[in-house]
């Protein structure tokens, strides 16, 4: 399930206090997305990580009331009052008796003498025994209160992530010319390092940090992998030395067109990250001269940044005149 209707399913189970459980490779983005819904929702975010607990800790402990009777103080992580998300993450890591402790408060939201507010719900998330993480197998009493979603990448709902979220202007370009890499993780090659949507966010924060030349690459291995690294290295070093944007918005008719296609995908990115209302004739101008699947690129990406630019007068003839190769 892409991570789109992952969210709209957690809008539906929420609402119902259906309690769900979300599996998915590591580094998918499992945690950041039950933030985001949270946020969204104006819900408070519970994050509490099962696989340290003891299965002791989520009772809390006895204390002898005035009448002689033992009573339980309830943890202090536990949520009281207000609403919002008890999210239980890694919990298939946890030891099976830190699991079992679950069961009552998963189901029956209480959990001895505590009892979870009316306004909270419960959410899990975990790898699956195939990815090689640390996990214990779900106990099927504990499995079956939950309703299961299985996460999965995808490029598109990434990218309008990235976009929103700062991240570095030719990282997206690369994952938009190489797709496959944003999430390239294979459990039998027991990698350090490995391509996902997590550590594609931890190389833009590299990126803004301005590195040293000398230590660029290696820090990209050391967080995507060996192939991806250099792969992306490679792109970076062709999207830096792109000519001026602006310069060719400015003279679409004559700057110059790159003759490697890595190149001209890169330049087409840079342009259509730019594009407004102002400039879209110059946009159509510069598209013309381009290799076709070049052009389309470039527009569509531009289109996509301003909408507006599909009521041009440039747009209309540009489309018209292509109408084979876009329809």
């Amino acid at each position: 399930m892409k991570p789109n209707l992952v969210t709209k399913s957690l809008y539906t189970l929420i609402k119902s206090k259906q309690p769900v459980f979300i599996w998915g490779a590591p580094g998918v983005g499992k945690s950041q997305i039950v933030r985001q819904v949270a946020e969204s929702m104006n819900y408070k975010l519970t994050d509490l990580r099962a696989v340290l607990l003891d299965p002791v800790d989520l009772r809390g402990l006895p204390k002898i009331s005035d009448e002689g009777d033992a009573t339980w103080c309830s943890p202090s992580f536990l949520p009281k009052e207000g609403k919002g998300i008890l999210f239980l993450d890694e919990l298939n890591a946890a030891p099976p008796l830190v699991q079992a402790a679950c069961y009552q408060l998963v189901l029956d939201r209480k959990l001895g003498e505590y009892k979870l507010p009316d306004e909270w719900v419960v959410i899990a998330a975990g790898n699956r025994e195939s990815d090689r993480a640390v996990t214990h197998r779900m106990p099927s009493p504990l499995a079956n209160r939950f309703v299961h979603l299985d996460f999965e990448t995808s490029v598109t709902d990434w990218l309008d992530w990235a976009a929103a979220n700062d991240i570095a202007e030719e990282l997206r370009s690369f994952i938009k010319f190489r797709p496959n890499l944003l999430h390239d993780f294979e459990p039998s090659r027991n990698e350090k390092a490995f391509p996902s949507p997590r550590s594609w966010e931890f190389v833009s924060n590299i990126i803004h940090s301005c590195p040293v030349p000398e230590v660029e690459y290696e820090l990209f291995k050391g967080t995507v992998g060996e192939g991806a690294a250099a792969e992306f290295f490679g792109f970076s070093k062709i999207y830096r030395s792109l000519p001026d944007p602006e310069f060719i918005l400015n003279s679409p008719a004559k700057a110059p067109i790159p003759e490697d296609p890595a190149t001209i995908y890169a330049l087409c990115e840079s342009i259509a990250s730019k594009a407004n209302f102002e400039n879209t004739e110059n946009i159509m101008t510069y598209a013309a001269r381009l290799p076709a699947e070049f052009a389309v690129l470039l527009v569509r990406n531009a289109v996509k940044k301003e909408r507006s630019i599909v009521d041009c007068e440039g747009f209309v003839s540009w489309a018209t005149a292509n109408s084979d190769i876009l329809f």
